[in-house]
């Protein structure tokens, strides 16, 4: 049953990561390249040689991510790399695939592009991320940096190391394409978070109540969640209760919550959103 389990959720992966990249070359050939604006990473770089050459992003991300793999497979954790290599080579095909595409959509304001580009990019790399995946290049860079030297932050690095690939645009583009494609970036890696926040938030609820085996036979048998009793004390009062710790998703936090003012009106409920579970019931670990 593991087993199956485990097979359904890598060919979720997949199916995810495939579309992930997809929908991200459909913002960066229907959006940013009309625009002649850039990405972060490797795709940012193979879309400066596409706009002085004409050669293929796609083609250019493939041969630049090939050298990082061989060391990433060396180097790094073995599942990072395969769906490393998945989402890049997904992205590499995507981009040539829809490369047709990019004279379909004409807007009058750069910032146009620079908005909806950045949204759609946005979207696919947040279900990339969302998958533990990546599309390779400065992903793989920032890793191997981050092995080797543990008080990096990744997402500094990531940001610095797109600095330099936009300041080397600014040297042919001009400034003005320059800051529309910050303003794309900026767009990106918030739609971004929000959604790899957004696809694995959860709910811990805290609940105190007099009514607490009614409660948690309710998360048990209807909500089909696990649920832990930490023992508490007033320090006022110095009254010693089980306080029930619970970890749900959003739609089952509403009914939880309702559910325990109708059994204890009196109940104290603390929620707290966070962006993350491990463990049996939510991601596997």
């Amino acid at each position: 049953m593991d087993y199956i389990k485990s097979k359904q959720t890598y060919i979720l992966d997949i199916i995810i990561i495939i579309s992930g990249c997809f929908i991200s070359s459909l913002g960066i050939n229907l959006f940013l390249t009309h625009a002649k604006l850039l990405s972060g990473g490797a795709t940012g770089v193979a879309l400066i040689i596409q706009y002085l050459t004409g050669f293929k992003a796609g083609f250019t991300v493939f041969i630049l991510n090939l050298p990082l793999f061989v060391v990433s497979y060396f180097k790094l954790d073995k599942k990072f790399t395969m769906y490393s290599a998945l989402g890049m080579t997904s992205l590499s095909a995507s981009l040539i695939i829809t490369s047709p595409l990019s004279k379909i959509i004409v807007l009058d304001e750069a910032i146009l592009y620079c908005i909806y580009g950045g949204v759609i990019c946005g979207i696919g790399f947040g279900l990339v991320f969302s998958r533990n995946g990546s599309t390779g290049g400065t992903d793989i860079i920032t890793m191997l940096i981050r092995k080797k030297y543990s008080n990096f932050e990744i997402g500094k690095l990531n940001f610095a190391l797109n600095l330099v690939i936009i300041a080397v645009g600014t040297i042919f583009f001009g400034i003005p394409k320059s800051l529309y494609t910050l303003i794309s970036m900026f767009i990106q890696s918030y739609v971004l978070d929000v959604m790899v926040r957004g696809l694995n938030r959860k709910n811990l609820l805290l609940i105190l109540t007099e009514r607490e085996q009614d409660v948690i036979r309710y998360i048990i048998n209807d909500l089909h969640r696990g649920v832990t009793s930490l023992f508490a004390e007033g320090e006022y009062t110095h009254d010693r209760k089980k306080m029930l710790y619970c970890i749900v998703t959003t739609r089952q936090m509403i009914e939880l919550k309702n559910t325990i003012h109708l059994v204890d009106p009196k109940a104290f409920i603390t929620i707290i959103d966070i962006s993350e579970v491990r463990g049996k019931g939510f991601k596997s670990i």
